[in-house]
């Protein structure tokens, strides 16, 4: 190996010391605890999303009703109107007043079940021939049914047909019935409606007419009924007033009731008296000692208070002179005479508190006597009152059953024979003159909103069944690590001012992707690369991460052209940088920097060939060299895992600032947790709107099962104009602070990096 090719230990300088000082500690307030509006931003983010769901089931939708409007044929509608008085029949009052009459909402319902009966709709069906009109029986022509022989198979079908095109209501508030017809032939609907009015006054008068004369007939045999009824009350209530010499029972009720009312009144004084003497005599027995006080004895009271001045004389007396001086004997006795004064008061004040119980029990007695027997008189009465109000009740309600029943009888004689009718025709139908149906702008717009519903209705299932990562946010809630930068999709970045690279083949687009940090370092993708390379420096306050595995959960998602672009990102910081390709199963740096791969990884750590030989240098940056895979090996995984990549690595870290390794995807196979052990830092790349929650999740667990240090994720291809935040600072920004139109060298906008060997390796 030339002597400029050797590898060199890096040095450290200025560079590294600031990157090793600890970041500024960030703020963990969340998004969603600073904007109140985040529910509402966020459905309108995934109706932006969904715009072209929600435009389709919106113009599918309103194109058919569209052309379901403008194909069927026009509908035309005759209405009339008939007044609905209150029903009255020949046996009530001639001279009724309308104005009392209320509102019978079950009659007006019955009168429209009447009007949409079926012998009135065959009527005015035969009256106007439409089992013959062609405008009329037309569906039952052409409904491809078979429609039987027989007259009353026919005639059910026209009914119902008839059914199908009438309408009664009943206007709100009253007695107003509006019946509607429609057709295709505006004379038909208009004689349709008008038959069926008269058809139904006609109907309603010989209904009448018939009850009319059923109700006098019935009523006559009622009468002579009523009159023996009224005959054999009255005769019943004379014969018991005769037998118990009834004349004028309602003094002897007031005098009775008076009675029982003062008997009752001075019963309830005699009980309240004897609870008081009875609770005064309990309390005398229980308490023979404080009677004086009890019994209110003005006499006991001085007696006691006597008795008990002496017996304070005695006791002082008696412990002065002695039990035997005189004064001390004397009052002795005066206290004895006291004491059996006192005792003989108590016994007075007893016998009278006794004496005063015993009389209040008597007179509660006889009281109670009193007012049973009052009680059991004035049942006797009642018993005797109740067979005479009955028998009374019964004559008077037979008697104006009786005169109710002639008046009506003789009101039903007079009006049998006149022609008179409740209903009324208001407005007769008129032939209309514009269709109802199709209303075509209220179809349209019935269309577009009930689209409009069910294209966001479908927008918002589509979301809820979507299990895909959107934005940083949704990273960062399902891995426990910061989501270190937002890469943008190429869709979401300024064309290409060139009509060449507008109209590129999609390879050469995902080329200038991959370059992008190099190609179009001004673009908005270029400073996502570069924030993803701040956001990794920063990562840690001990020491920056020197050794950089990039890795996906699935193919396709962006991590051989993150890698590219970080290691370009590093290398424009003037610090040596190696990226090194690790996917041995499907190599893509060496094609995409333009790379020989004739000597590769797989060569080195297979002993094929020595490590220098391997580094290429692309020209795309001075300070960056790359080490592509090489051929792909029989066993990739047990040579990745070998001590010779650890080795590798350590020799590598000597002479590199920073080594990015691209690897396999993670649930793929394993080469990516095997490489996780030998590194600094794992950035897990994921598609905006590709990237299931679980694979995201089951990747985790997998780099963390493997005891790799996860630096965080790096959210890839995401469309900034769909996402509410994003595309605010997108639209907001681009134009101010990225030129997107002019690559970095124009000599190089498309064609691949070139090779330098004979300067691929860092000096010292």
């Amino acid at each position: 190996m030339p002597e400029d090719e050797a590898l060199t230990p890096r040095k450290c300088g200025l560079a590294e010391s600031l990157c090793r000082r600890p970041p500024y500690p960030a703020n963990a307030v969340g998004a969603e605890a600073l904007d109140t509006y985040s529910c509402l931003r966020a459905y309108w983010n995934i109706l932006r999303t969904r715009r072209w769901t929600i435009f389709t089931v919106t113009f599918v939708l309103a194109a058919v009703v569209a052309i379901y409007t403008f194909k069927v044929a026009p509908t035309y509608r005759a209405t009339g109107r008939v007044e609905v008085e209150a029903d009255t029949l020949p046996f009530q009052s001639l001279e009724r007043d309308t104005s009392r009459l209320p509102a019978d909402t079950a009659f007006l319902r019955t009168q429209v079940d009447v009007l949409t009966s079926n012998n009135l709709a065959w009527q005015t069906i035969q009256q106007l021939k439409l089992g013959a009109n062609s405008q009329f029986n037309m569906p039952l022509r052409h409904s491809g049914r078979q429609v039987a022989e027989s007259s009353g198979a026919l005639q059910a079908q026209l009914i119902k047909a008839f059914h199908d095109r009438l309408r009664v209501d009943l206007a709100p508030d009253s007695r107003m019935l509006e019946v509607a017809f429609d057709s295709a032939d505006p004379e038909l609907a208009a004689r349709a409606v008008n038959a069926l009015m008269n058809n139904y006054i006609e109907y309603n008068f010989t209904t009448k007419f018939k009850a009319t004369r059923q109700a006098s007939e019935w009523m006559g045999h009622q009468l002579d009924e009523l009159k023996a009824k009224v005959e054999q009350s009255q005769q019943a209530l004379v014969d018991y007033e005769r037998q118990y010499a009834i004349v004028n029972i309602s003094d002897k009720e007031n005098l009775v009731d008076q009675r029982l009312a003062a008997l009752s009144q001075d019963l309830t004084s005699a009980q309240s008296d004897l609870a008081g003497k009875q609770s005064l005599f309990e309390l005398v027995e229980a308490n023979p000692s404080q009677i004086g006080l009890l019994a209110q004895d003005d006499l006991l009271q001085k007696l006691q208070e006597k008795f008990a001045d002496l017996k304070s004389d005695y006791v002082n007396a008696l412990a002065q002179y002695g039990p035997n001086f005189p004064k001390v004997q004397r009052i002795e006795e005066q206290v004895e005479a006291v004491q059996a004064l006192i005792n003989q008061e108590r016994e007075r004040a007893v016998d009278r508190i006794r004496k005063d119980y015993a009389a209040a029990v008597g007179r509660e007695k006889i009281l109670a006597r009193e007012v049973a027997g009052e009680k059991i008189e004035v049942g006797n009465l009642s018993q005797l009152l109740i067979q005479h109000n009955i028998l009374k009740r019964d004559f008077e309600t037979n008697q104006d059953l009786y005169d109710g029943l002639l008046k009506r009888l003789k009101d039903a004689t007079l009006t049998a024979g006149l022609r008179a009718t409740n209903i009324h025709i208001v407005d007769d139908a008129l032939v209309p003159t514009l269709p109802v149906r199709p209303r075509k702008t209220l179809n349209l717009a019935v269309g577009l909103l009930v689209g409009v519903i069910l294209g966001v209705t479908l927008a918002l299932v589509e979301e809820g069944l979507d299990t895909s990562i959107k934005n940083a946010e949704d990273a960062e809630r399902l891995v426990p690590a910061p989501a270190l930068a937002v890469v943008p999709a190429d869709s979401s970045l300024k064309p290409p001012s060139s009509r060449s690279q507008r109209n590129g083949r999609k390879a050469a687009r995902d080329q200038l992707v991959a370059l992008a940090v190099s190609e179009r370092p001004h673009s908005v993708l270029a400073e996502s690369f570069r924030s993803l390379r701040t956001s990794i420096l920063q990562s840690s306050t001990v020491s920056r991460p020197q050794v950089l595995l990039v890795t996906s959960t699935q193919p396709g998602e962006g991590k051989t052209s993150t890698a590219i672009n970080l290691a370009l990102a590093l290398a424009q910081r003037g610090e040596r940088v190696l990226l090194i390709d690790g996917d041995l199963r499907k190599p893509e740096i060496s094609s995409t920097l333009g790379l020989t791969n004739t000597k590769g990884l797989s060569k080195v750590l297979a002993k094929a060939c020595r490590l220098g030989e391997a580094i290429e240098r692309p020209s795309l940056s001075p300070n960056l060299w790359a080490l592509p895979a090489g051929k792909r090996p029989q066993n990739p995984a047990e040579l990745l895992s070998a001590p010779n990549m650890e080795q590798l690595l350590q020799e590598l870290r000597r002479h590199f600032d920073h080594l990015v390794i691209d690897s396999p995807p993670v649930l793929l196979v394993t080469d990516a947790a095997v490489l996780s052990k030998f590194v600094d830092g794992v950035l897990l790349v994921v598609e905006s709107g590709v990237t299931s929650r679980n694979a995201v999740l089951r990747a985790y667990k997998t780099l963390e099962t493997s005891g790799a240090r996860i630096l965080g994720t790096v959210v890839n291809k995401m469309d900034f104009g769909h996402d509410g935040y994003y595309g605010y600072i997108y639209k907001t920004y681009h134009h101010t602070y990225y030129q997107d139109g002019r690559p970095a060298r124009a000599a190089a906008a498309h064609a691949p990096a070139g090779v330098s060997m004979g300067n691929s390796l860092p000096k010292s």
